[in-house]
């Protein structure tokens, strides 16, 4: 079966569009009208091997935290979706990506409960201003909505850095290379559920 998902969420905030592909080979189409965070899911579709295509619209004339947060929230809920009941996936990914000077690791595990832990970003990241538009206390913020409505577990830690941008990318691109991991389908498992439980 086609693993999938296109949803439509809209708010007296902000209005996405998303749809994407796990079996994809990471083609991206991404208008978020933050351009750093174009920037950010662009390096997420293409690393992960996930076909994504976003066209979000909010008002960035106030912040664009409700527009990077809800496109956060939407790419959860579609990757849940897409999942299915998680029949035949690794279910596990673990990728350690370098930037430059940045670098960061991303440990993810598809089970059905939600968990974020976030670390090791230096001292004032969170205060500082990329691209003009996104500061750096959006990143943990996005990688919490996805985290919670995809229902998976991520740890995602920054190991060095200095410069923000290389930061941030690094943090994505290694959430990114972790699920392509994690949402492959394991050969010499297929058509079963990866836990003792029965149920992810």
């Amino acid at each position: 079966m086609a693993r999938t998902a296109t949803i439509v969420r809209e708010t007296s905030e902000s209005k996405v569009e998303l749809s994407l592909d796990l079996d994809g080979t990471g083609k991206t189409d991404i208008d978020t009208s933050v351009p750093f965070y174009d920037h950010m899911m662009n390096a997420l579709g293409k690393h992960s091997l996930i076909d994504l295509k976003i066209r979000a619209r909010g008002d960035t004339d106030i912040d664009v935290h409700h527009t990077v947060e809800d496109t956060a929230i939407v790419f959860g809920e579609a990757l849940k979706q897409a999942l299915g009941d998680k029949r035949g996936i690794r279910r596990f990914g673990d990728a350690t990506v370098p930037l430059d000077e940045a670098l960061a690791r991303a440990v993810v595990d598809i089970s059905g409960r939600p968990y974020a832990v976030c670390g090791g970003e230096p001292a004032g990241f969170e205060y500082a201003m990329i691209g003009g538009h996104f500061t750096g206390s959006l990143v943990r913020h996005v990688m919490e909505s996805i985290a919670f409505h995809a229902e998976l577990c991520l740890h995602l830690q920054v190991i060095a850095g200095r410069d923000p941008h290389h930061i941030a990318e690094a943090e994505f691109k290694a959430l990114a290379s972790a699920l392509r991991a994690a949402v492959e389908p394991d050969p010499r498992i297929a058509g079963i559920i990866p836990s003792t439980k029965g149920a992810l």
